[in-house]
């Protein structure tokens, strides 16, 4: 849990930088330079995401129960991760989702940890999709208080929402389908 816990705490730390000090951060760009930042911001984001699979995996094989959802939660969560693909590519696809969503990758990031958390009660996974549900909320009242930072993404356009949605749909079913099995060494199908 040790692990899970530190990358979760250098993962979290490096992506709250402009909830807690905007500031701080922009003169840390300007000090060592918008490259430099982010070459370092990108490698400490890494050693998080590397700690928090490690630990996650360390977690799960000694687990300790905190709650036994009922089975049909699993078919709600489901559900809910239906449109989390979609939201994903509308947040770097400009267009109707995005302007209703307004942080469809924060959307996407809590409707991920509250399925999850409906279909599993394990204190790691509670820890883990905890963490970034509550990490996901912070982020967006915060947003409400700092100016934005604008995000790379594809020039607006009326299509930009039909890709988002087929697309999104394409990668929830070989996520379904295959990768989640393979990835995470979970089977969501024929479970």
């Amino acid at each position: 849990m040790v692990t899970l816990l530190l990358g979760l705490v250098i993962f979290f730390a490096v992506h709250s930088v402009s909830i807690i000090n905007v500031a701080w951060r922009d003169r840390m760009v300007a000090q060592l330079g918008e490259w430099s930042w982010k070459g370092g911001i990108s490698l400490l984001s890494i050693v998080g995401f590397a700690l928090i699979v490690w630990g996650y995996g360390l977690a799960r094989a000694e687990p300790v129960m905190l709650y036994a959802p009922p089975a049909w939660l699993s078919h709600v969560a489901m559900l809910l991760l239906v449109p989390v693909f979609s939201l994903l590519l509308a947040a770097y696809l400009p267009g109707r989702i995005k302007t209703a969503a307004k942080h469809p990758m924060l959307v996407a990031t809590k409707l991920w940890a509250v399925a999850h958390l409906l279909a599993n009660g394990m204190l790691a996974d509670v820890v883990l999709f905890g963490s970034f549900l509550a990490w996901a909320g912070l982020d967006r009242i915060s947003m409400k208080h700092r100016a934005q930072r604008p995000i790379p993404s594809a020039p607006r356009a009326k299509a930009n929402d039909i890709i988002a949605v087929v697309g999104g749909i394409a990668l929830y079913a070989a996520f379904v389908s295959w990768w989640h099995a393979s990835l995470i060494g979970v089977a969501l199908i024929g479970r």
